[in-house]
């Protein structure tokens, strides 16, 4: 038995802000959002993917955003979409301490979750 992926990974929102939430994981961060099931649907909230990447953002009554815990995304480009977040209002800040092998950034949601952007840097050898 072992454990060989992440499936999801959820962060909180408030209620009623489903439209802030598609407006910026799909058309500022390129996301597609994927149909909830029913089931879980009538919770509020929505899922989100890129490739095999998917964040799920759940409603929470007494919301409070994450702003130390946070998913880490592997990008292929930061300097594009580093310039289309600017772009698009959203405030970006260089990660410090550097992480040898990567250039990283963090953003935050709209609900003030944190979120880091990581490109990896090619192999210099």
């Amino acid at each position: 038995m072992k454990i060989y992926a992440i499936d999801h990974v959820q962060l909180a929102m408030p209620a009623g802000e489903e439209a802030q939430a598609r407006a910026f994981f799909c058309g500022v961060l390129g996301m597609t959002e994927v149909p909830k099931p029913a089931t879980l649907a009538k919770r509020g909230g929505a899922w989100f993917a890129a490739g095999a990447v998917q964040l799920h953002l759940g409603v929470e009554a007494e919301f409070r955003p994450a702003r130390k815990a946070h998913p880490a995304l592997l990008v292929d480009d930061l300097a594009a979409l580093t310039a289309a977040l600017f772009a698009a209002g959203v405030a970006v800040v260089d990660n410090e301490p550097a992480l040898e092998g990567y250039r990283r950034v963090h953003i935050h949601d709209p609900f003030g979750n944190r979120i880091e952007l990581m490109e990896k840097l090619a192999d210099l050898r």
